[in-house]
């Protein structure tokens, strides 16, 4: 039983180590599943402070569309999520500005190893199916090359409840915007290339990953190394 319980411990302490240390999205707390799965995995704290300054990242951010193979690590991918859509307070408020404090949008998230959705609450990833979608998400060379492809959606409906429609469209447009201006940064804080992708089909990225159908596609961002 004592060789037991030490190890358990030393193995929650190997698989911390890696995580901390920045291991792949494909290995780090996010192990590859059969069919369709939710699992749910509790990201990394994000940082709040330190790393380049905002100054930087603007002057810095550029459009970019070609990419290394190297994955993103989980803290990367833990601090690109916070930064589109994180809470950051006791109150629910959160990175990017909405009307009323409402959040009419959901980040996914399209990897080699899967498709998963964000859980601001919690700061959490729930898997939702191992299948690679980013080629079925757009016809874009930057959208497959990309080893991850932020998915940005918004729910027209329940902005439009009440305003009216073209009001709420509005908000919800302007949100998505702030939302991809937050993560575009913070790629660039993070020495990584991104590019906001607007030409795309909302019917086809909503079909090619089941989302529920008030979830309407508005930005897919694909985020990796420059090449």
């Amino acid at each position: 039983m004592r060789k037991f319980f030490f190890s358990v411990l030393a193995t929650i302490a190997v698989a911390a180590s890696l995580a901390q240390a920045g291991e792949p999205l494909q290995t780090a707390g996010i192990p590859p599943a059969a069919g369709t799965v939710t699992s749910q995995t509790a990201l990394p704290a994000p940082n709040r402070t330190g790393g380049m300054t905002l100054t930087e990242a603007l002057a810095h951010r550029r459009s970019v569309r070609s990419f290394k193979s190297a994955p993103l690590t989980l803290p990367e991918t833990s601090q690109l999520l916070w930064a589109a859509q994180g809470i950051t307070d006791d109150q629910g408020h959160r990175t990017a500005p909405s009307a009323h404090a409402a959040y009419f949008l959901h980040v996914y998230l399209a990897t080699a190893n899967g498709f998963f959705e964000y859980l601001p609450t919690g700061h959490q990833l729930r898997k939702l199916s191992d299948k690679d979608l980013r080629t079925a998400l757009s016809a874009q060379k930057s959208v497959a090359a990309a080893p991850a492809v932020f998915l940005v959606t918004g729910e027209y409906d329940r902005a439009a409840q009440p305003a009216e429609a073209e009001t709420g469209q509005r908000l919800v447009n302007l949100e998505a915007g702030h939302a991809a201006q937050n993560l575009l940064l913070q790629a660039t804080a993070l020495g990584l290339g991104a590019v906001p992708v607007g030409g795309i089909q909302p019917k086809q990225v909503q079909q090619a990953a089941s989302l529920p159908a008030n979830r309407i596609p508005i930005y897919l961002i694909p985020v990796g190394h420059a090449d």
